[in-house]
């Protein structure tokens, strides 16, 4: 047996962080190293962090990497074991993305990404350049902080790979596991045993699974060990990176991290028998034909050995495991409490205000931030310090302390305030109260009227006119405008006490503002501009209506807030017009739409990209029977004019987790003009065109129908003939005309 132990890990990265990051990743080569791992692959541009974004055009940030890279050479760190690391690079002139190869303190080999990730979250084409030159290797020129470390002036640079004595490595990156053609077939029928990606992936609800099929597919057709590196955590951007580091042999998974973690370094080891890739491969006919006919991909040779003779009791082949899913509950649990952590210690913060309404939005925020606590002290627990470094800072502990329960903590880092008017009700005050405490949250219940009463004052005392609600007979534009009013002061209120509670309870910094607008809300545009979802961040700004309301199900048995229960019970509503006998602000009924159907017009108008001609089409199928084509104009036009009115608001929207690719994010994600054609003249002319031409043909169709049934069978024409009658009308409403003969 060829036994080869490798090791892969998640790193908590951080953009222009180049003492944090080199720190993790030489902890990560130590800790490979220790498990007596010979071969290590670490994440996608891990010297500088993956979300340098347009730093990455700055000539300091490529310098720092080498500087990075140096220092690892310059130690014992690659001594035995070869590392595989992500930096920028530039060659000729042009900057690409890279995967160097050290071993021994010497570079073997730099290879450019050969394919970018450039939609969705990512701009990669903006700052680096795929590599064009496939199947050729150049020199690259070692810049002076290299050479005076390595002795090395050149080194090969391009798309090749390394044979080992007894074995061959490859890379990908990131991009190119999903690509249609992806390197690793022409590269595992070339031979290469071993392919090691180095990953910036980010995390979104139920996408785990593709990742990890796309891996078991591509060694259970091509054979071979697949090696899979990530970021983990919040790098400074709205994207948490979910880790899950893993192992893939032969299409089974015998080593997997974990997706949601605060660990800032996690290194995945196995060993692999390379003769079972071998006897895989050669058993499968079409493969070998295949790899006989396959164009050779150039190889840089070199003079080590990555496996070990195999020891029964060491170092014997790692089993397959079963891959561990989470649920699309757990994952908004975990994912944005995970994120949040990342964001409160690196922003030096000390803590989060929320405004807590007992609604299911800002009740899952609220919840979520719990999560965060628990995570927290189930790490301090198990012996995590830097998270026990991180809480005992965060949360103000005198020397010595630390935090024992994820209530106690709570109580320090999160301020919830219920920020009530005289359109409030005891019910979502009850609701809010109840799960403050059970969180453990410092609550505060305030009531704002007479900030409200103070603002219509004014308006009264220079325009003369005194505002009214539409259920007292205002007009709409009253009824908005006295709406809204409430609605800023909320987020002034905020503010107010994100800056001065701290200073209130004699702790230093401050707080970070939570906002808590779900995606369908942001995507209708139903929120009002510089109010209370006006934020610092918003972790549910990217899930639906529809995962939160499911998330709160699961968060009342799972995490310990019954009252959760309750709140996704009652019917959202906004609670900023006057509660009458006959009349309760519901919000589907405000907005004029379902839940349901927003998450439907956003994914089809992002991830389908449908207008709103094809958004009719494609709708009056799926609604057939449930709804006319005229009903489904209307909706469609609907949905369009309030998206488009809206759109604005898009543009200040507080920068949020992101976990669904419909999210109209207008920042980084959905690029598209914040100023439209509200009438949408002429797609909308065309939607009533197509209406009417299917009621023609439905009108039509029914003329015909009618006037089939009014026709003769054959049963009653043979009748006639048989009794001397002749055949009846059609066209006469007399059932006698026609007799005779």
């Amino acid at each position: 047996m060829r036994v080869v132990k490798l090791a892969t890990c998640s790193l908590n990265q951080w953009a222009m962080d180049f003492q944090g990051n080199l720190e993790r990743t030489k902890t990560s080569i130590k800790q490979a190293k220790d498990a007596g791992a010979v071969f290590r692959v670490g994440p996608e541009l891990e010297l500088s962090g993956y979300g340098c974004e347009d730093h990455f055009l700055e000539p300091d940030t490529l310098t720092h990497s080498w500087e990075c890279l140096a220092e690892i050479l310059a130690s014992d760190l690659t001594d035995g074991i070869v590392c595989d690391i992500g930096l920028p690079v530039e060659q000729g002139g042009v900057r690409y993305n890279c995967r160097a190869y050290c071993l021994n303190g010497q570079i073997l080999l730099i290879r450019p990404k050969l394919y970018l990730a450039n939609d969705g979250n990512y701009r990669e084409l903006r700052r680096f350049s795929a590599w064009k030159h496939l199947q050729q290797l150049v020199e690259l020129q070692l810049p002076e902080s290299i050479k005076e470390i390595t002795g090395q002036t050149k080194v090969p640079f391009g798309d090749g790979y390394l044979s080992f004595e007894d074995t061959s490595v490859a890379s990908e990156t990131c991009e190119e596991l999903f690509t249609p053609a992806s390197p690793h077939i022409g590269l595992s029928l070339n031979g290469v045993e071993i392919i090691a990606n180095g990953s910036g992936s980010h995390h979104q609800l139920r996408k785990l699974n593709t990742r990890l099929e796309l891996m078991q597919s591509a060694t259970s057709k091509g054979g071979g060990v697949y090696l899979y590196a990530n970021q983990q955590g919040c790098d400074g951007g709205r994207l948490y990176y979910d880790g899950c580091a893993c192992i893939v042999v032969n299409g089974d998974v015998v080593a997997q991290g974990s997706q949601f973690s605060l660990k800032d370094i996690e290194v995945i080891v196995a060993s692999v028998d390379l003769d079972a890739v071998a006897g895989y491969r050669g058993a499968v006919s079409s493969l070998r034909e295949q790899a006989s006919q396959q164009p050779p991909i150039p190889f840089v040779n070199v003079s080590f050995r990555l496996s070990r003779p195999m020891d029964m009791l060491k170092n014997f082949p790692t089993l397959p495991i079963p891959i561990k899913y989470h649920t699309p509950q757990e994952e908004i649990a975990l994912g944005p409490a995970c994120w949040l952590w990342d964001y409160l210690r690196r922003s030096r913060a000390s803590g989060f205000l929320l405004p807590l309404s007992g609604g299911a939005d800002s009740s899952s925020v609220a919840a979520i931030v719990g999560c965060m606590c628990q995570l927290v002290i189930k790490a301090v627990k198990e012996g995590d310090e830097q998270v026990c470094l991180d809480a005992v800072r965060i949360g103000n502990y005198q020397e010595k302390e630390v935090p024992k329960t994820a209530q106690e903590l709570a109580n320090r880092i999160l301020h919830t305030v219920y920020m009530g008017t005289e359109n409030s009700s005891e019910g979502t005050r009850g609701r809010a109260d109840r799960l403050a405490k059970e969180i453990g949250a410092s609550h505060l219940d305030i009531k704002v009227d007479v900030i409200v009463s103070a603002f219509l004052s004014l308006f009264k005392t220079i325009t003369g006119k005194t505002l009214r609600y539409k259920v007292d007979g205002g007009t709409q534009t009253e009824n908005l405008a006295l709406q809204n009013i409430q609605a800023r002061i909320r987020m002034v209120i905020a503010y107010m006490l994100a800056s001065l509670l701290p200073w209130v309870r004699s702790k230093p910094g401050y707080l970070l503002v939570l906002g808590s607008a779900n995606v369908d809300e942001g995507l209708r545009g139903y929120l009002t501009k510089y109010d209370c979802s006006s934020a610092d961040i918003n972790p549910i700004g990217g899930i639906s209506k529809q995962d939160l309301r499911a998330f709160l199900r699961w968060g009342a048995n799972n995490l310990g807030y019954p009252s959760l229960a309750e709140i996704e019970g009652a019917p959202p509503t906004a609670e900023l017009e006057p509660i009458r006998a006959n009349y309760t602000q519901i919000d589907e009924i405000d907005m004029g739409m379902t839940y349901e159907e927003l998450s439907m017009y956003g994914r089809l108008r992002m991830i389908f990209r449908c207008g709103p001609v094809s958004m009719f089409q494609h709708l009056c199928h799926r609604w057939q029977g449930r709804l006319t084509p005229a009903e489904v104009a209307t909706k469609v036009k609907d949905f369009f004019r309030f998206y488009s009115t809206n759109r604005h608001k898009m543009t200040t929207l507080t920068p949020s987790y992101h976990a669904e690719n419909y999210s109209p994010e207008d920042n980084r994600f959905d690029l598209r003009q914040f100023l439209y054609n509200t009438r949408w003249p002429w797609q909308f002319r065309r939607i009533d065109q197509l209406v009417k031409s299917v009621e023609v043909r439905e009108l039509s169709s029914s003329i015909s129908v009618e006037k089939r049934n009014m026709e003769p069978t054959d049963a009653e024409v043979a009748a006639a003939h048989s009794t001397g009658f002749g055949v009846p009308a059609a066209s006469s409403s007399n059932p006698q005309a026609g007799k005779g003969t």
